[in-house]
């Protein structure tokens, strides 16, 4: 039987293309690469079946949530912020930059900020007293759970912070460029600044030479800033849809992050790579890894069958900035073990692990860099979900069995 292109799966079954994917990343569709490389392709029976039933029966327990949205696009295996190719973007722009144009598109022009003279984007400034207030809240926390301190403080930001709950477009705004330029200040136990998010948190995170890793770091930010409705987003979104301030959103979505299955899935391929003292013994790292969890972090993706974007781009930078060495050599070794059976590409967790293997970083160093790249998209996605209908999100419960 003639399989199906996206374009045709989707309109049988009356939705977007997204939505389609969707469908394929929670295992209620299959999808296969078209023998050209570049297109995935369905079986005509099994969309037929779920178009007839609405979805599968024995679907995995999941809800299906579709919104409305402007910010970011998964389509044909690229990925773009506000139309924009979100590669294109990591080559080019700072990561201020790429969060002007989530929160505000050509509205912002956001191009056209200018540099202060320490290197860091007009208005990106922590607020006078942010920066020791986050200092005294989060030193007894230590450097063991960087993304903690990130944690908590938000939460101390926001009790100080009187006007909060001003939720219009430009006061969110605000807050967000001084939060997160606070927030690139506060990973760093001395709390100083080097000007700039991605020079602040190479500064915090990387422990030697770490002017050598802003812009494998920066690059990482913007790739990671947004990634449609990731489980985190909806927690966002389902938070801005109470009117929560913009501190309580990012609370919501740092909450949904913290658990195993996301935001610490960086954490785990990094302890992999890290357990590879040598290339010689990658096959059985991977062997005991698929022993104790069935599966490799940092590896494949449903929404990129033919290879993640993202993490091709920053292992492409990394190969520019890192010198051939051990790290290198164990992050092929790798790569290599757990392509001999099957073809399996790396995604943004294990080149996330990869950077952080290479600058020497801490275990658990990653989650703070991709939670603090979220929050660009989750102040995004709360911005927008402030302008929808309140309490738009209400699921109905009925009796199991």
């Amino acid at each position: 039987m003639r399989r199906l292109t996206a374009d045709e799966a989707a309109e049988r079954l009356g939705i977007k293309k997204t939505t389609l994917y969707a469908y394929v990343s929670r295992g209620v569709l299959q999808s296969e690469t078209a023998p050209d490389g570049r297109r995935s392709t369905f079986d005509a029976g099994e969309v037929e079946t779920l178009a007839r039933r609405g979805r599968r029966a024995d679907a995995p327990a999941s809800l299906d949530v579709v919104v409305v949205t402007e910010l970011t696009r998964i389509e044909d295996h690229r990925l773009h912020y506000r139309g924009r190719d979100a590669i294109e973007l990591a080559r080019t722009a700072r990561f201020e930059q790429v969060a002007e144009w989530l929160w505000r598109g050509a509205a912002a022009d956001p191009w056209g900020r200018d540099l202060d003279p320490d290197g860091a984007v007009d208005g990106w400034r922590p607020r006078p007293g942010a920066v020791a207030l986050a200092r005294t809240v989060c030193n007894p926390i230590g450097r063991r759970t960087p993304a903690d301190r990130l944690r908590v403080a938000i939460a101390a930001l926001a009790a100080v912070d009187d006007l909060r709950f001003d939720l219009r477009p430009d006061a969110v705004a605000d807050v967000g460029r001084s939060l997160l330029a606070t927030l690139a200040t506060t990973l760093r136990a001395d709390g100083g600044s080097r000007g700039g998010v991605a020079a602040d948190v190479a500064a915090a995170l990387v422990p030697d030479d770490h002017e050598r890793w802003v812009t494998p770091i920066e690059r990482a930010l913007v790739l990671l800033a947004d990634h449609e409705l990731a489980t985190s987003t909806l927690a966002v979104r389902v938070a801005a849809s109470t009117r929560a301030d913009p501190y309580a959103c990012l609370s919501a979505g740092l909450a949904a992050v913290s658990g195993p299955l996301h935001g610490s899935a960086s954490t785990r391929a990094h302890r992999l790579l890290a357990e590879v003292d040598r290339p010689e013994r990658a096959t059985a790292v991977v062997g005991d890894q698929l022993r104790l969890d069935g599966r490799v972090p940092g590896v494949g993706h449903t929404l990129y069958p033919e290879g993640d974007p993202r993490a091709v781009e920053l292992m492409a930078c990394l190969a520019e900035v890192a010198n051939d060495g051990p790290a290198a050599e164990i992050v092929d070794a790798v790569l290599a073990a757990v392509g001999q059976r099957t073809p399996t590409r790396p995604n943004i967790d294990l080149a996330l692990a990869a950077l952080a293997l290479h600058a020497g970083m801490e275990l658990g160093a990653t989650e703070a860099i991709f939670s603090l790249a979220r929050c660009a998209g989750w102040l995004a996605h709360a911005m927008e979900e402030y302008e929808e209908a309140p309490l738009r999100f209400r699921a109905r419960a009925v009796p199991r069995g």
